[in-house]
C-alpha cells in the first residue's frame, strides 16, 4: 500500500509523545495519533512507539498516512476565478468566506467541493478530503492559492513549500501607525496551550511546542490611525501573519480571532489577501509570478480611508 510520509525532528525531553505529536501535527486529532501509534505507522528512531513513550530529545519521528480512502466529497459548480490552469496545477484567486477544505461544520460550498466539479479526476491526491491541496488560506483571507492535479505535482510543489523557495506577499490593513515601517518579525510560533484552535507566540524551551516563524513588513501607506502594509513569508505557520502582527500590537482589521474585540473597521472579515504567488512549474521548472488585485470590498476601505485623509 502507498503511504505519505513525513519525518519530524522531535527535542521535547520529558514530554509524551502522543502530546508532542499533537501539537506538532494540528491535521491530526489525538485520537487519530494515537491510533497511529497502536497500528506501527508512526516509528522513533526507526522503531515503532507508545503513546505514552517519554522524549529523550533530538528523536527522529516518522509518521505514515494510509493510502487514501474513497471520499463522499462532491463536486459542486461553484465559479472558481482561475489565474492560472496547465496540466499540473491550478492558482486560485479564493473569495473571503471559502473554506478551502471540508472540516466539521463545512461540509460543503468549500474551494475542494469546486475544484473537484473543474478537475473530476481529483478525488484521492494527496490526502483523503483535501484533493491537490498543496497549502491553506483561512477562511476569511482571500487571494492566490496553487493545488496540483496530479501525485508527481503535488510532491513538487510541496518540495518548493518545505524548501521555502515558494515567495508568498500579502497585503494587510492593520490597527495603529506602525512603527518601525518595516521591519521582520522573528518570533516562533505554536499552538496556544490554553486555547488550542488559537496560535500564539511562544518562545523557545517554553512548557507549549513551537516552530520558527518569520514575516517581514513593509509600510505602504500610512493614515491616521491606520497602516496599510505588504508582508512577506519566509516560514508557513499556520494565521502566521495574523498572530506576528498582533503580537507586535498591529492586529489585522476585523481579525475576530487575534484582533480587536470591537472592530475599528465595520468589515465583515478580515484585511488579509494573498497579492503575489511566485513558484516553480512542476512540468519545467520554470517560475511563474501571479497577481490578485484587492477584492472590491477592502478597495472601498482603502478609498474611505484615503477620502477620510484629505
Amino acid at each position: 500500500m502507498n503511504k505519505l510520509s513525513q519525518t519530524l525532528q522531535l527535542d521535547a525531553p520529558g514530554e509524551r509523545l502522543d502530546k508532542v505529536l499533537t501539537e506538532q501535527l494540528p491535521d491530526l486529532s489525538r485520537t487519530q495519533i494515537q491510533r497511529l501509534l497502536k497500528e506501527g505507522q508512526i516509528l522513533v528512531n526507526g522503531r515503532p512507539a507508545k503513546a505514552n513513550l517519554r522524549l529523550e530529545g533530538g528523536e527522529e519521528v516518522t509518521v505514515s498516512l494510509p493510502e487514501p480512502e474513497e471520499t463522499e466529497l462532491l463536486p459542486e459548480a461553484i465559479p472558481l476565478d482561475i489565474r492560472y490552469e496547465d496540466d499540473d496545477m491550478l492558482v486560485i484567486n479564493k473569495p473571503a468566506g471559502m473554506v478551502v477544505h471540508p472540516a466539521a461544520g463545512h461540509t460543503t460550498g468549500t474551494l475542494v467541493n469546486a475544484i473537484l466539479a473543474h478537475c473530476p479526476d481529483l478525488p484521492g491526491i494527496g490526502g483523503e478530503k483535501r484533493p491537490g491541496i498543496v497549502h491553506r488560506l483561512d477562511k476569511e483571507t482571500s487571494g492566490l492559492i496553487v493545488i496540483a492535479k496530479n501525485e508527481a505535482a503535488l510532491h513538487h510543489l510541496q518540495a518548493q513549500f518545505k524548501d521555502r523557495t515558494v515567495g508568498k506577499q500579502y497585503l494587510a490593513l492593520v490597527d495603529g501607525q506602525v512603527q518601525p515601517p518595516t521591519a521582520v518579525i522573528d518570533a516562533p510560533i505554536g499552538r496556544d496551550p490554553r486555547q488550542r484552535k488559537k496560535m500564539a507566540v511562544i518562545p523557545f524551551g517554553a512548557s507549549a511546542r513551537s516552530r520558527p516563524a518569520q514575516t517581514q513588513y513593509t509600510t505602504i501607506t500610512g493614515y491616521d490611525d491606520f497602516t496599510l502594509l505588504r508582508c512577506e513569508l519566509f516560514t508557513g505557520r499556520t494565521h502566521q501573519i495574523r498572530v506576528h502582527m498582533a503580537y507586535i500590537g498591529f492586529p489585522i482589521v476585523g481579525d475576530k480571532v487575534y484582533g480587536r474585540r470591537k472592530p475599528t473597521i465595520p468589515l465583515g472579515r478580515h484585511f488579509l489577501h494573498a497579492a503575489v504567488l511566485k513558484v516553480k512549474r512542476p512540468s519545467d521548472n520554470e517560475e511563474l509570478t501571479l497577481h490578485a488585485e484587492l477584492p472590491a470590498e477592502l478597495e472601498d476601505v482603502l478609498a474611505k480611508l484615503a477620502h477620510l485623509a484629505s
